[in-house]
């Protein structure tokens, strides 16, 4: 499978990334905005599997170039994609009466625009039979119970969500697959940041395995699902 993924450089991505590689018919453009952590990434990989097909690339999803950085990039070391992981975002964790307008624009260039970039980008290359598979979270999901300081990042969430449901049936006639799990706790940096001192029962190379697992078999079993992904509140 060709497969790109974004947010790859910390948490869940880069343990689905670690998971990815372990199969050699997988090959894996991992994108992040740090270039330290992608060689970080790099080093551990091959270090597990030397022969896999593992190809960095220091990328923004919301500033950074399509046309003449992401997409050449893509196309030499992959060609066609079969599957999208959208998992690169931010969270803000900050009293309501305290976020600025900017804080919500923030949270909503990199959890919600940054991907539709990247969709409307990489769709030209994606195959009939594709998976693009969106990283939501139980703040976004409707009816989970809700916390404090988290408004911005969890409606920027919320947004990705219902982009999946809508996607799922406008490229249905491409036949590509689109999803979205909504993830609640794994113990990751970002996980800290929300819920400062909170112990997930889920590590993070769980929540990866997981994440990889569905990518590559989830579209056989739905299509335009928002699927919640969560053993405890948080």
């Amino acid at each position: 499978m060709n497969i790109v993924i974004s947010g790859a450089s910390s948490g869940v991505g880069f343990e689905a990334v670690l998971d990815l590689i372990m199969d050699n018919d997988n090959h894996v453009v991992a994108l992040a905005r740090s270039e330290n952590k992608l060689q970080r990434l790099y080093e551990i990989a091959k270090g597990l599997n030397p022969d896999c097909s593992l190809f960095p690339a220091k990328f923004d999803i919301v500033h950074d170039d399509y046309a003449e950085g992401l997409i050449p990039f893509v196309k030499q070391y992959l060609g066609p994609v079969d599957i999208l992981i959208n998992n690169a975002g931010l969270l803000a964790n900050k009293p309501f009466t305290e976020t600025t307008q900017i804080d919500f624009a923030e949270m909503l260039q990199s959890n919600f625009l940054g991907h539709v970039k990247m969709i409307q980008n990489l769709l030209p290359l994606i195959n009939e039979g594709g998976h693009i598979v969106n990283i939501g979270s139980m703040g976004g999901f409707q009816g989970s119970v809700k916390f404090p300081g988290l408004s911005a990042y969890s409606a920027s969430k919320a947004a990705l969500h219902t982009l999946t449901e809508c996607l799922a049936y406008e490229l249905a006639d491409r036949k590509i697959k689109v999803n979205c799990l909504a993830l609640g706790s794994a113990q990751t940096e970002m996980l800290e940041l929300a819920f400062p001192g909170f112990q997930s029962p889920v590590l993070a190379f769980e929540m990866g395995k997981y994440i990889a697992d569905f990518a590559l078999t989830g579209h056989k079993f739905y299509n335009g699902k928002i699927l919640p992904v969560a053993v405890s509140t948080p």
